[in-house]
């Protein structure tokens, strides 16, 4: 008789019970789904990438490579979250918790950004895929923990057989997926250079740069208005310029007045220091055979090149550069 009365309650739950149950997966998959489409679309392109590993220079890592490592682990660690939930790892006493942690992490962020930057442009939270300002992010994330707490009271799972072995497997795939999809470039220091830039030139025409770039130590580029890889250079330059503004940049920008709307706007760059040089010949002269065109010039004279661009604005190797008197 004893036996039979404790079978009943575990054979015959109420309607409740399965209810939860159905809704605790739906918003589980979804919560899942989120993380693997924010993973996504952050390895997804060299854009995407590039964009989101400049916004750990942003918060202070002055260091390219380690921006990169960072941005990385980031990434998989979104994609670690993905597959415990779907895995149903430690949901409780982890991911959960984790999840929250991490989502709090992110509004921190941006509420900086907004702080900085106010409520502009695209936060980059799914990449290039899905644009939303810092404001609609943050109400995403709360969204976001709001749905984790519900799924810690109503979608409780007891761990099962070999579950650290599943989960150290996932956590080993998630953390180097973005490794393998992007290898660090670790060549980030600028490659001696003795080419010729006649600097005389910028000062043929008005309007001429508020500060003589042919005096003392300036990191000069030559960007046009419409090239996509100048866009990427303007806007790492912006980042770097709003950390460390000491830093000399310095931007000569060639292209028609039309055009100028779209960049600033796509780059954020406007308050780097530049000068807009509509003079093609002249600049082309100076540029050399293609752009961006990045010279690192000591009183006038090239004694680097970025010879990958923006891969080679390393924020620490400019600093030790123009503290160097060498």
């Amino acid at each position: 008789m004893e036996e039979l009365l404790t079978e009943i309650p575990t054979q015959k739950r109420p309607a409740a019970f399965y209810i939860k149950r159905t809704i605790g997966l739906i918003l589980l998959l979804a919560m899942s789904a989120t993380f693997l489409f924010s993973a996504y679309s952050k390895i997804d392109g060299e854009n995407a990438f590039d964009n989101f590993q400049w916004t750990f220079i942003d918060l202070g890592i002055s260091n390219i490579v380690a921006a990169g490592i960072v941005a990385r682990l980031m990434i998989g660690l979104e994609i670690t979250l993905a597959l415990f939930l779907l895995a149903h790892i430690f949901l409780r006493s982890f991911t959960y918790k984790a999840i929250i942690a991490l989502l709090t992490i992110f509004i921190a962020y941006l509420l900086i950004i907004i702080l900085k930057q106010g409520n502009n442009g695209n936060c980059g939270c799914f990449g290039e895929r899905l644009s939303m300002t810092p404001v609609e992010a943050i109400i995403k994330n709360v969204v976001m923990i709001a749905v984790t707490v519900v799924l810690m009271y109503i979608y409780p799972v007891s761990p099962y057989k070999n579950q650290p072995y599943v989960a150290m497997v996932l956590a080993l795939v998630a953390c180097s997926t973005p490794f393998l999809l992007h290898n660090i470039y670790i060549g980030t220091a600028p490659v001696p250079d003795t080419r010729a830039v006649n600097l005389d030139l910028l000062y043929k025409y008005e309007p001429v740069p508020e500060v003589d770039l042919r005096k003392g130590k300036h990191i000069i580029a030559f960007m046009s208005l419409t090239c996509p890889h100048c866009k990427k250079a303007a806007r790492l330059l912006q980042i770097i310029h709003r950390q460390y503004p000491s830093l000399p940049v310095y931007m000569v920008l060639d292209g028609a007045d039309a055009h100028k709307k779209a960049f600033f706007e796509e780059t954020q760059s406007e308050s780097v220091p530049h000068v807009f040089y509509q003079h093609t010949e002249e600049f082309t002269d100076m540029a050399g055979d293609g752009v961006p065109a990045i010279y690192w010039m000591d009183n006038g004279k090239v004694k680097y090149k970025s010879k990958y661009a923006y891969y080679q604005l390393d924020p620490a190797f400019m600093i030790s550069w123009v503290g160097n008197n060498n």
